[in-house]
């Protein structure tokens, strides 16, 4: 009798490894470079912008 999940291969296997490992590596990139929004500045328009350079 057949079990009715599939068994994957080693290749399979090793790719979803490898898969799970790189996505790890890039969320811990993306939180590192992460700027909290207390750092951040205001957006000033361009009309503001230009008439406090006057």
């Amino acid at each position: 009798m057949s079990d009715d999940k599939p068994v994957k291969s080693l290749g399979e296997q090793v790719q979803a490894a490898e898969h799970a490992a790189a996505r790890e590596r890039i969320l811990a990139l993306a939180e590192a470079e992460r700027v909290p929004v207390e750092e951040t500045t205001r957006v000033v328009s361009d009309r503001r912008w230009r008439d406090a350079q006057r």
